[in-house]
């Protein structure tokens, strides 16, 4: 089976939405330059490695995930830092929504029904897998469905004082077990968890 993984750009007082929109936290949003070591450019080509399907929100793809890295990957074709682009444009794509009847994007479905049923079922298919890519919303609503395997947070040098997690759970909260930990040069910190007790 499957796992899906969420993979998050956060800071580090554990927000991965700012409450003042305008604030700008990460190091790297997509465009140049791309202030990250050489180290973690390569580390997170890797993560594509494994994956065989990109899980998307609507909103994210239609504000342009998919054209973004389509034209990243036709723009640098040699460049090994952004050999992921090529691997989101050759991977599968799912965009989740009730809104939107039919994809207009190459290489993407989408899916109707509830969040929990479709992640199941994409689980059970073959393939690598599962990369989560979209806004606070739709990763919170994976989260509250407990359909999320892995989660990846790249954690910026930033504290942003306060804004939107992923976790909203206030009764009983989110016990996560640390699987690996991974300090850069460029002050990211990448944290990787698993639900569950430690």
């Amino acid at each position: 089976m499957r796992k899906l993984i969420l993979q998050m750009q956060m800071s580090v007082d554990g927000y991965v939405a700012a409450a003042h929109a305008d604030l700008r936290w990460q190091l790297w949003g997509w465009g140049d330059p791309w202030p990250w070591d050489e180290r973690l450019k390569q580390d997170f080509n890797t993560v594509f490695d494994s994956v065989g399907t990109i899980l998307l929100s609507r909103k994210i793809a239609e504000e342009g995930y998919i054209d973004h890295w389509g034209r990243a990957a036709t723009r640098f074709p040699a460049d090994r830092h952004y050999a992921f682009a090529q691997k989101i444009v050759n991977a599968d794509k799912v965009v989740l929504s009730n809104k939107l009847e039919a994809s207009r994007w190459e290489r993407t479905a989408v899916v109707h029904g509830d969040l929990a049923e479709a992640v199941e079922t994409l689980k059970r298919e073959e393939g690598g897998d599962i990369l989560s890519i979209g806004g606070v919303g739709f990763a919170s609503a994976l989260v509250e469905a407990g359909v999320v395997d892995e989660f990846q947070f790249f954690v910026n040098p930033a504290a942003v004082g306060g804004g939107l997690s992923v976790f909203n759970d206030r009764s009983k909260g989110h016990r996560l077990a640390l699987l690996r930990s991974d300090a850069y040069e460029c002050g990211i910190v990448v944290n990787r968890y698993v639900p569950g007790l430690p």
